[in-house]
């Protein structure tokens, strides 16, 4: 483990839901044996970020603008219609959203489409990141194989999930899960879905337990915590990944240690649940050290594929559990102190496609690596130290053979020395293309790994799977602010607040918050 850093600056979030992170002073005796390298922090009470207090949203359009990137940040009058959401879990809302009318269903044109839902309760769109930079809130879409829709999204009285249909209207209230915080992953199913989320826990850190909570009918199924006293661990931010293959669900997700031998430090965990609520073996009770960036894919058979940032190596891995420091497979080198590196869920990575042959892409906000070498300070012989390559972080699409193996030399799309680029983003665009995403900052001004700047769009991008570009980018007004949903069709579906972005300052205090989402559309 690494006990020689950060010794000049302090990284924090100051919001209550975040951890302040710390370097461990000494060495653990058994941190050769671990898989994550570990962080002393003071005990932290969990909550939410902020609360509602603003509420509203100032409109833009979903509709993509080939003007310039200023003027797309712009946006102009929506003219999309809105669904009727009702505040009552027993009366179904009319469903009068329409598909707007100043959109051309585009096909292959990079131009998505919106519907507007209008939210039973008010929706904190932001969260406070390292250093109080500005994150969205995470919502994730996911896609049932009837191609109905579900939406996740938290506010003040739990996590609601939103039914819509194949088309993005509403077809029902939403359902809200109770005693819950954070949309940790989101799986549909035809007759409900499967929400990994937070829940109240006793520990001796008085934070939250990692969940997963699974509605059939309207009806509350099952409510599987995955940490607790007996794993010496607690949940106190997930920044994770469910996933189902049919049989099984597979979970991802950040811990904190509560007793035993990693104790007041931070791992992550990968737990495999049955259709009925019920613990299978496979996975990991400790893995990569601070989880900066969560991706997780569910295959038919075998263990689930899944990727990490790790802050003791520094850089992007293949996970393989407890002994990933040693044998993981090296994805990308990155200085991936708190705040640094490009993981930072769900704003810069997340996102693992696989491709008909089996290959893999991740995409993420990277400063590359100048150069990476062991830290000599790390008794364990485990931790490594990096010096970046850029002062910003521009966007990089990493490639894999297969799920074991690290990939070559990872692919830039951006390389503006003053531009910062975050919100990264990777989706499968028909059958042998990808689509990347990103919000660009220009004057980026950087202090300990985070940037301020003016915000100048959101970027797409097609490229094949050897990254090589497919076209000129296209600046857009809609945002992806969390899991991407893909149709049988190869359309992709996300929801995502109606707002256009500022990048300027932190944020410090309570969230500003909406009361609808766009449900956005785009075909290949």
């Amino acid at each position: 483990m690494t006990n020689a850093r950060r010794t000049t600056t302090t990284h924090r979030r100051r919001s209550p839901r975040r951890i302040a992170r710390k370097p461990l002073a000494g060495s653990l005796a058994v941190a050769a044996l671990l898989g994550g390298a570990w962080y002393a922090t003071a005990a932290t009470s969990s909550g939410e970020s902020g609360g509602s207090t603003a509420a509203g949203t100032s409109a833009s359009p979903s509709v993509s603008s080939s003007a310039s990137a200023e003027a797309a940040a712009q946006g102009s009058p929506s003219t999309t219609g809105t669904a009727t959401a009702s505040a009552s879990a027993k009366t179904t809302p009319k469903a009068a959203a329409k598909t707007s009318t100043t959109a051309k269903v585009a096909t292959g044109t990079l131009s998505p489409t919106s519907t507007t839902v209008a939210l039973a309760a008010k929706f904190p769109y932001l969260t406070a990141g390292y250093n109080n930079t500005r994150e969205w809130t995470r919502t994730t879409t996911a896609v049932a194989p009837n191609g109905t829709l579900r939406v996740a999204w938290p506010a003040a009285d739990g996590v609601h999930v939103t039914p819509l249909n194949a088309a993005g209207l509403r077809s029902g209230a939403d359902t809200i899960v109770k005693g819950t915080k954070e949309v940790g992953g989101l799986v549909a199913h035809n007759d409900g879905f499967a929400l990994l989320t937070r829940v109240a826990d006793t520990n001796k850190w008085k934070e939250t337990a990692a969940a997963i909570v699974r509605y059939t009918n309207g009806k509350q199924t099952f409510r599987t915590k995955l940490t607790g006293t007996a794993s010496n661990d607690t949940s106190p931010g997930l920044d994770g990944q469910l996933t189902w293959n049919g049989t099984k669900y597979g979970a991802y997700f950040v811990v904190h240690g509560a007793g035993g031998f990693a104790d007041g430090h931070f791992g992550d965990k990968l737990t495999y649940i049955s259709a009925k609520g019920a613990k299978l073996s496979g996975g990991w009770s400790w893995g990569c050290s601070h989880n900066e960036g969560i991706a997780l894919h569910a295959e038919t058979s075998g263990a689930f594929t899944s990727l990490c940032f790790d802050d003791w190596r520094s850089g992007l891995f293949v996970s393989t559990g407890i002994g990933a420091p040693d044998v993981a497979p090296v994805v990308q080198r990155e200085q991936c102190w708190a705040g640094y590196c490009g993981g930072t869920f769900p704003s810069r990575t997340g996102d693992l496609v696989k491709s008909a042959t089996g290959r893999y892409a991740t995409a993420f906000a990277s400063r590359g690596a100048a150069s990476a070498k062991k830290n000599a300070a790390d008794s364990s012989g485990r931790g490594w130290t990096v010096t970046p390559r850029t002062g910003t972080h521009q966007v990089a699409v990493a490639f894999m053979a297969n799920r074991n193996s690290g990939p070559g030399k990872a692919v830039y799309l951006t390389s503006a020395a003053g531009t910062e680029n975050v919100n990264v983003h990777i989706a499968p665009y028909g059958k042998d293309r990808l689509l990347v995403s990103w919000e660009s900052l220009k004057g980026a001004k950087c202090n300990a790994g985070t940037c301020t700047g003016t915000f100048t769009g959101t970027h797409l991008r097609l490229i094949d799977w050897n990254g090589k570009a497919q076209g000129t980018d296209k600046v857009v007004t809609a945002r992806i602010s969390g899991d991407i949903a893909v149709l049988k069709n190869g359309t992709l579906t996300w929801a995502y607040a109606p707002v256009t972005p500022t990048y300027a300052t932190p944020l410090n205090g309570a969230s500003p918050t909406t009361t609808s989402l766009r449900l956005a559309r785009l075909t290949p």
